[in-house]
């Protein structure tokens, strides 16, 4: 199936990175080149199993330097620095960037995509600020770089997935760390992408299902049967072939914002989640946090609210970018129970997609230090779990939170120690935990 672009909504959106956020943080900080300077942030740094979490351009140049290196895996070189992670230093930086983005288009049309990557419909804002999409991305990069002293690359395209696709695959390689691909520019750009996997949306194992059908390149999925592949490996390959030509229909303004006095907490994911598993760590990790936060408000909850944003560029056979479910409750605070009832809304919606954001939120709250029992589950073991719950709080709040966690947060789903480890130990930038 060809697709006519003069039908499709064409819009004006940049998506923006920060080239190794964390490492180039750490080399302006000491007055040190971000590009030209070898660097690594590492946790751990001062054992032999220290883990980089971030590299200079340079070191991953010059020594092949990679995230998630072991430091005994590190070349000796006399030039490579080594330091620990600052988590709430970034965040600060990652704030002025921020800001820097909300002078240029209003709030819906700005989507905090990670905390070194973000997207900005600038369709309704770009004519206050240059003539061309183009003018006002170079605009942007001289701003953040005079302000923070952080080189970004920016894609740009007539979607977010074009603009996303632009900027991985074309602005990081040009000498103006810039990349704008249109409709129209799709043949000579998005087909030329390779291998399939260097797609957006196209993992390995999706690359395998799809090579059983002959598909194994951009190209080949562009020019496949969409009905043929939503037969065969459902909605999501019909959405791949829509995406091989370009099409993406989703909206920055298109988000989900609870309306009313709740305690919450999101997270955007360091990679999209596909396995049950890991995604069910995440979420009873986070229903852990916010119920420490409600119980530490003297609060109690009525409604629990489950956020799940699949994977950017990717809608359901209802052409929505995730679900928002909420389901109403016996008033309680207690962790055991909040976690059975959000893992029920997620197995009752989830439907297998790559998942990338992760919200959860408590609403309906009651204010009160007295215990409301729920008549459906035994009071003797209602009772226990809250002391217990008091006691993990009290033993959280003076030693911090990774002193006492849950077997599975130290799986390869989990993100709760790392979040913690990255702010000094004590779970800071994690909502729920701490304020």
């Amino acid at each position: 199936m060809k697709f006519d672009y003069n039908k499709e909504d064409r819009r004006d959106v940049l998506c923006i990175d920060v080239k190794s956020f964390y490492a180039s943080v750490e080399c302006v900080q000491r007055g040190l080149h971000p590009l030209r300077e070898m660097l690594v942030v590492m946790s751990h740094s001062e054992n032999t199993s220290g883990l980089v979490l971030a590299s200079s351009p340079m070191a991953k140049k010059k020594l092949g330097v990679s995230n998630v290196m072991r430091k005994w895996d590190l070349p000796d070189h006399p030039e490579l620095k080594i330091v620990p992670p600052r988590m709430k230093l970034y965040i600060e930086e990652n704030m002025k960037i921020n800001s820097i983005y909300k002078t240029y288009v209003a709030e819906e049309d700005l989507l905090i995509y990670s905390i070194d990557e973000s997207f900005l419909d600038i369709t309704a804002s770009k004519h206050l600020f240059a003539s061309t999409s183009y003018e006002l991305a170079r605009k942007i990069q001289r701003r953040i770089y005079d302000e923070t002293g952080l080189y970004v690359t920016v894609g740009i395209g007539d979607n977010p997935l074009l603009a996303k696709l632009a900027l991985d695959n074309a602005a990081k390689y040009n000498r103006d760390f810039v990349a704008e691909w249109r409709y129209e520019d799709v043949p000579e750009t998005v087909w030329k992408i390779h291998p399939i996997t260097e797609m957006w949306g196209i993992g390995n194992r999706t690359a395998k299902r799809l090579e059983l059908f002959g598909i194994k390149s951009v190209y080949d999925l562009a020019h496949a049967n969409q009905y043929l592949l939503k037969e065969r490996i459902g909605i999501i390959g019909q959405q791949l072939h829509a995406h091989a030509w370009g099409i993406d229909r989703s909206k920055l303004s298109d988000t989900y914002t609870p309306r009313e006095k709740s305690y919450s907490n999101s997270q955007i994911l360091p990679r999209d989640y596909l396995k049950k598993e890991e995604i069910e760590v995440v979420i009873r990790e986070m229903t852990d946090q916010v119920a420490a936060r409600i119980r530490r408000h003297h609060a109690q909850t009525k409604c629990v609210s489950l956020f799940i944003g699949y994977s950017i560029g990717y809608l359901d056979s209802k052409g929505k970018k995730g679900f928002h479910q909420q389901l109403k409750i016996p008033v309680t605070s207690s962790t055991k129970l909040l976690t059975t009832y959000c893992l029920e809304l997620f197995r009752q919606n989830w439907q297998g997609q790559e998942i990338r954001h992760v919200g959860i939120t408590y609403s309906h709250l009651v204010y009160t230090d007295s215990v409301q029992l729920d008549l459906f589950h035994d009071p003797n073991e209602q009772v226990q779990d809250l002391k217990l719950d008091l006691l993990i709080d009290t033993i959280r709040k003076k030693y911090g939170y990774t002193s006492l966690i849950h077997a599975n947060s130290i799986t390869k789903g989990g993100t709760a120690v790392s979040r913690a480890s990255l702010v000094g130990g004590h779970a800071g930038g994690m909502d729920g935990i701490q304020e």
